[in-house]
């Protein structure tokens, strides 16, 4: 069987070299001008690479982000959910995770959003790096006493809310609501970012007191529910 020559083979070696910098340098540069906050980081947290964006959130430079904790950056509202996916990493599970985090931006505004956070890898055996990206949900200026008015849910929000103003547990909701498990906990978890509750009792509580659900009656109600 032929092979190529040696000369043959280190042009297709240099030529794939060069177009592997060329993708390389375009990927950086997409990377850069995307609006969305993101970021790259080992598998323990620490931030390898951070576009312009990013940056902005933490009032300094992508270069001075580097080998930063992410976690320090943006501070998780449940510690659990940090756990969980340490675990699930350790384990080289390749699943999409989420992550409700609050933050302050460089004006003093709070923030709360939610940090996404995909293994990536060049091969299954490699260990990953985790692409992050941020999805801010809200903010609160200093000083700005949280709203009073009736909260903005959707109606899927609002009924998992009723639900467990009635005691209702996540596999309950989701026999009732049609939604799995995990869809019944996303929902959660966003209502618990967005109103910035530490726990489900407090969720119940902030929905009450925003008007979503209708004080005085049992079984709970969403407010304006015919």
């Amino acid at each position: 069987m032929r092979t190529a020559p040696r000369h043959g083979r280190e042009e297709l070696v240099e030529q794939a070299r060069q177009e592997a910098v060329t993708w390389r340098n375009r990927a950086l540069l997409l990377f850069d001008r995307v609006a969305m906050p993101v970021a790259v980081c080992d598998v323990y947290g620490a931030v390898l690479l951070a576009n312009p964006a990013m940056a902005a959130e933490c009032g300094t430079t992508p270069g001075r982000l580097r080998g930063r904790d992410v976690l320090e950056l943006f501070c998780p509202s449940e510690a659990t959910q940090v756990e969980r996916i340490a675990q699930a990493l350790r384990l080289r599970h390749r699943s999409r995770y989420q992550v409700s985090v609050r933050w302050r931006a460089p004006d003093g505004t709070e923030r709360y959003g939610e940090l996404t956070a995909d293994p990536v890898s060049d091969t299954v055996e490699d260990t990953p790096a985790l692409l992050v990206m941020l999805r801010v949900d809200g903010e609160r200026r200093p000083g700005c006493a949280p709203p009073t008015e009736r909260a903005r849910v959707t109606p899927m929000e609002a009924r998992v809310l009723a639900l467990l103003a009635s005691g209702a547990t996540t596999a309950r909701a989701s026999r009732e609501t049609g939604l799995t498990p995990d869809g019944v906990t996303y929902h959660l978890r966003r209502l618990s970012s967005r109103w910035r509750a530490a726990n489900r009792t407090e969720l119940v509580a902030r929905a009450y007191a925003l008007g979503v659900l209708t004080p005085g009656v049992w079984p709970p109600e969403v407010s304006g529910a015919e």
